[in-house]
């Protein structure tokens, strides 16, 4: 059956839109008259998970839409129509690129389009987000799928706010002690060969190897910063094609601690949204689409595509992730359990919460050990610094006492 985007007026006059599954137009028309609605327009539905989802570069502040969320929620709760409050939204939010596109997904919407599709049209909206409004729309509960949508960001925001609060301290550390031992190569150490160097001593070899590394350093200072700003563009725009993002993807999974890391919290995305989706009355497999859409790394994105073919298929989506070999063999049988007892969106909930919390237990452990390590070395290399310089010091005193 054809899916049809349909605008009409309840009972009370208010205006309505829907998608609905029917034959024909004439079908869905006399379907909703008899019903006593009062039918505008009937029109195809047009896909929304083509590639005008997410396909668009920009991106937005993912806690302003959060609050646009919390308050297009609360407006449709107290009676609102939609179209209504896009207008009192659009005209409040203090973010303009989300008042732009909230400005042109309430035009779309009172020229006749579903809200779903205006969402889409943007092509900066999450795809699980465009797909959570269009579940609104199928069951005439935009509001609960809006708000499971709201609880769901929370949860991804807390969880990388506590990434990234962790991972603060050790980067200052580390650009600190970087910054110190470039001050030291390049300034401290050629003053010091300079001073030998007038008074014609006699150096060990730490000393020459530490003076011959400074003054090469201190030449070339300007033309290494150079190089390093020009690879780090290079490689910046080599990532973003698709073949470097997946062989990054690839290099990152084989790394000992942070690979597993990255992994779990990836599976614990993927995990998360298919739940938020599939409670939401999504299909499992457009829900699977969008879940691979949503992820930041294109190597699960490949094994997404290929389970959801062989769910397609047939077969289990347990078994499918199975053949891939890079989900955790833990997370495949909870999926497995919800499959044959007929939770699976609960399991999934339950994968992404494991998951988390083991990721953020892996970090906080990874940290605890970061900052002696980085302690340590530094304390080594200031020490070879300090006792190469001042090796020469003392041999020269003792040549003045003699």
């Amino acid at each position: 059956m054809a899916e049809w985007s349909l605008k009409y007026a309840d009972a009370r006059g208010e205006i309505r839109q829907q998608v609905a599954e029917a034959a024909s137009e004439k079908e869905l028309r006399e379907r909703f008259t008899e019903q006593g609605f009062l039918v505008y327009s009937i029109k195809p539905r047009s896909s929304v998970m083509g590639m005008e989802i997410g396909g668009g570069s920009k991106k937005i502040d993912t806690e302003k839409f959060l609050i646009f969320n919390q308050q297009f929620v609360t407006l449709i709760r107290a009676g609102l129509p939609i179209l209504k409050a896009l207008d009192l939204l659009a005209d409040r939010l203090t973010d303009k690129k989300l008042t732009g596109h909230i400005a042109a997904v309430r035009e779309e919407v009172r020229g006749g389009a579903l809200l779903s599709d205006a969402f889409a049209h943007q092509g900066v909206f999450p795809p699980i987000y465009v797909t959570s409004v269009l579940a609104g729309e199928r069951s005439g509960a935009l509001a609960e799928v809006l708000e499971r949508f709201i609880t769901y960001q929370k949860l991804s925001l807390s969880v990388r706010k506590k990434l990234l609060v962790s991972l603060l301290y050790p980067a200052v550390l580390i650009v600190l002690v970087i910054a110190l031992i470039v001050f030291l190569i390049t300034f401290v150490v050629p003053n010091f060969a300079e001073l030998y160097k007038s008074m014609q001593a006699q150096l060990p070899t730490p000393t020459l190897i530490l003076i011959a590394i400074g003054t090469t350093a201190r030449n070339y200072v300007l033309l290494g910063f150079a190089f390093l700003v020009a690879l780090i563009f290079a490689l910046r725009a080599w990532w973003k094609t698709p073949k470097g993002e997946e062989t990054m993807d690839r290099l990152l999974l084989k790394i000992p601690v942070a690979g597993d890391v990255w992994l779990k919290y990836q599976v614990a995305q993927f995990s998360r949204v298919m739940s938020t989706l599939l409670v939401g009355g999504i299909p499992l497999m457009q829900a699977l689409d969008t879940a691979g859409s949503s992820l930041g790394t294109q190597v699960l994105k490949s094994v997404l595509q290929k389970a959801s073919r062989l769910v397609r298929e047939g077969q289990p989506l347990s078994g499918s992730l199975r053949q891939s070999g890079v989900f955790p063999g833990l997370a495949l049988d909870m999926i497995e359990v919800g499959e044959s007892t007929g939770a699976l969106p609960a399991m999934l909930q339950s994968v992404a919460d494991f998951y988390e919390e083991d990721v953020a237990n892996r970090v906080a452990a990874a940290l605890s050990l970061i900052e002696p390590v980085i302690m340590i070395f530094m304390g080594i290399f200031v020490a070879f610094v300090l006792i190469s310089l001042y090796l020469p010091i003392f041999s020269l005193a003792d040549t003045i006492r003699n």
